[in-house]
């Protein structure tokens, strides 16, 4: 189901970047162990029993580049590509960024992640790149995979870590940053910017955890999807879409889903003359409804990891349908770029697309339409098949897990259930071009003694269904085809509730988990292996969009006045839900926050001017949860001091104390729009002034320059 291919001949295109400061050291997540495990899903598993940090102090302390001997530079790691079956033995080379670039520094990151960083190469990893091409529009699932104790400016030793969701845990895979290179061009992915290697650097880790680049070599965006959120994924079949299907695709859209699609497998090796591949994997980006001739036209944007070559039908770049849309919905949306982005009709995206996969680690996808508060709580179960499976009806076997679904009055549906196995390959021995198929599973969902769900087995690794069922206990029982080795799956179970309730007989405690802001309680069960989550209401109409719309009062702007609403009402009361009370954002700091992003110097905000406040309040809204601890809804000097380090700002202790004196309370603590004022105007002083250290490790701040940014801004 979607199995994608396409790859794109090598070929490099440069633009120019600034770069941005590195990403900094934190300290490293404990190594769980398997019993912990169970309970947390957040826990990190070393991959080959790989230590990041251990491997490259070793390396610092000896002088030496790391070598990785689990995935070495030879054949075995590149696997039997189809491209490199000649009659002569094909030659690769492997090339550290400081050997590939002879004028400039390499960087991790340039400026910041974007799925225009993407360029494939000649491995049709689209399925990869489609997945990793949404994972950048979602900064709280890229914290997960790429994280930021490494770069190539501050304890550089040639070794770099990444990190995959699989069976319920967080792997960590190290690698060293050896490229392979083929005939003098990348023969993985390579960066459109020629100092930024992010891309090669994860898809390397991406191969050595499937055991080889052949492996892959053709693949499901379901499957990356899911390895690069942990989160719970449907597939929709574009020619037979429900009526509510575009319903489903804004509700994930605004809800901060990963979203992919993928085209039907190719015919006669040709690619269509409208402009989209055959057998290919995309990201869906984004959807909008603009008035149109007297209706309004629904529209989704998409990529193409290839990083050009886009659709040129209607609504295409150029195409004559923007030439009838309002000025002000065309400035927001079109562009005319060669960047493999575009937008299509609703019909043409079901006419020439197979499949929409969509992602999330609680599926708010299915809330569309829905006024009242609901939240998902979701039970996890990690466990193992029984060997050697058996005739129709022989449930007892299996072990078997039980539901309580209670809320009586749900219109859309209420359960989701997805049943994740453990594939068992052989990565030693060659694989052919076609991945190999999986045994089948399935699960079985039992009322009473009446079958209410019971489908055929599906070869895939991962099987998700979609219920409306009506109030009472289940029992839902996973099973394996005939054949299927034992191994382990994992189960998850989500159920809808309304506004407070919690699952009976569950201990919630208030515990936030690091990398995921959208979990906010969690609590073991009684049963061994099983933890229960409770995830709180994601608001539909909370897109950045609704929310300048509402307040604006349909105009073109914001002021200071309405921006102080939005920042109240929304935002501040999100953030203090668990914290008690708290004070609000002033007028004072509203007016100096609108002058900051004002670009046009007019006491105004446009709505591309509030996207980029939005995005900064949400970033520093998941850091302050995440820095304070105990809930206090204050932060203090040693918070803020790991905080600008972190985002690459160095600042001595006299300007620090100078920061909390000027932002803190009378007891030196700093609350949350306070701490988003600091940072925010931290952030314009960095651009401002632009002094670089000489070691090249980030931005330094001196009494004068943070005096002179407080009195003039």
């Amino acid at each position: 189901m979607g199995l994608a291919c396409c790859k794109e001949p090598s070929h490099v295109m440069e633009r120019n970047r600034n770069p941005a400061p590195e990403m900094y050291s934190r300290k490293p997540e404990p190594d769980v162990p398997k019993s912990e495990r169970a309970r947390n899903v957040t826990s990190t598993v070393k991959f080959k029993n790989q230590d990041f940090v251990q491997l490259r102090d070793h390396c610092l302390n000896h002088g030496v580049l790391f070598q990785d001997e689990t995935f070495p530079i030879n054949l075995s790691s590149i696997g039997p590509l189809p491209f490199l079956k000649k009659p002569y033995r094909p030659v690769i080379e492997w090339r550290r960024p400081t050997e590939i670039l002879s004028y400039q520094s390499p960087l991790l990151i340039v400026d910041s992640v974007s799925r225009f960083d993407i360029l494939q190469g000649p491995i049709g990893d689209c399925w990869v790149l489609a997945a990793l091409g949404s994972l950048t529009l979602q900064p709280r699932f890229l914290e997960n995979v790429i994280p930021r104790d490494q770069g190539f400016q501050h304890n550089y030793a040639g070794i770099f870590h990444f990190r995959f969701w699989c069976l319920g845990d967080w792997l960590d895979v190290v690698i060293d940053d050896r490229l392979p290179f083929l005939n003098g061009e990348y023969l993985s992915v390579h960066p459109r910017s020629r100092n930024e290697f992010w891309p090669p650097l994860l898809e390397k880790a991406y191969a050595k955890l499937h055991g080889s680049y052949q492996k892959l070599h053709m693949g499901y965006i379901s499957e990356a999807l899911v390895d690069f959120t942990g989160g719970v994924q449907i597939s929709l079949n574009l020619p037979r879409p429900s009526s509510y299907l575009f319903e489903v695709v804004k509700a994930a859209a605004k809800s901060g889903c990963l979203m992919g699609c993928v085209t039907p497998p190719v015919k006669n090796n040709v690619n269509e003359k409208n402009g989209i591949v055959q057998g290919h994997a995309y990201t869906v980006v984004e959807t909008a409804e603009v008035p149109y001739m007297g209706m309004k036209e629904r529209l989704i944007r998409l990529w193409n990891p290839y990083g050009h070559k886009e659709w040129i039908g209607a609504w295409s770049d150029r195409s004559t349908e923007w030439d009838r849309v309002l000025k002000q919905y065309k400035k927001y949306l079109y562009e005319d770029k060669d960047n493999g982005e575009f937008w299509m009709s609703y019909e043409d995206f079901q006419e020439h697309f197979l499949f929409l996969h969509v992602c999330n680690n609680v599926p708010t996808f299915l809330d569309f339409g829905v006024q009242r508060s609901n939240m998902w709580s979701v039970q996890t179960h990690v466990d193992r098949w029984v060997q050697g499976l058996y005739p129709e009806g022989a449930f007892s076997r299996n072990p078997r897990y039980l539901i309580q679904v209670q809320e009586p009055d749900m219109k859309n549906s209420n359960v989701v259930v997805s049943l994740t196995q453990k594939l068992v390959n052989d990565t030693r021995s060659p694989q052919p071009p076609q991945p190999p198929e999986p045994p089948g599973i399935r699960f079985v969902i039992l009322k009473d003694r009446t079958t209410v769900y019971n489908k055929g087995f599906i070869k895939q690794r991962d099987v998700t269904g979609i219920f409306q069922l009506r109030p009472g206990t289940y029992t839902i029982i996973p099973e394996i085809s005939q054949g299927g080795q034992e191994s382990e799956f994992i189960l998850r179970i989500f159920l809808k509730n309304q506004n407070n309730y919690r699952a009976p007989n569950t201990e919630l405690s208030p515990v936030v988990t690091e990398h995921s802001p959208m979990y906010s309680e969690v609590g073991p069960n009684k049963e061994a292996g099983t933890y229960h989550q409770v995830v709180p209401k994601w608001n539909q109409d909370n897109s950045y969009e609704n929310i300048f719309l509402r307040y604006a009062n349909q105009a073109s702007y914001l002021d200071a006045s309405q921006l102080q609403g939005i920042l109240n009402e929304i935002v501040q009361k999100d953030l203090m839900a668990s914290r008690g009370s708290g004070d609000g954002f002033s007028f004072d700091s509203c007016r100096s926050l609108l002058a900051l992003m004002d670009a046009s110097n007019n006491g105004r905000l446009t709505l591309q001017e509030f996207e980029k406040l939005w995005r900064n309040l949400y970033k520093y809204k998941d850091i302050f949860e995440r820095e304070d601890e105990n809930n206090s809804g204050f932060l203090y000097i040693s918070n803020l001091r790991r905080v600008t380090e972190q985002e690459g700002l160095f600042i001595n202790d006299t300007t620090l104390q100078l920061m909390t004196v000027r932002y803190g309370d009378s007891l030196m603590r700093i609350s949350f729009p306070d701490f988003v004022c600091c940072m925010v105007r931290l952030k314009t002083m960095a651009k401002a002034f632009r002094n670089l250290s000489a070691d090249g490790r980030g931005i330094y701040f001196t009494e004068d320059q943070w005096m002179t940014m407080t009195m003039y801004c």
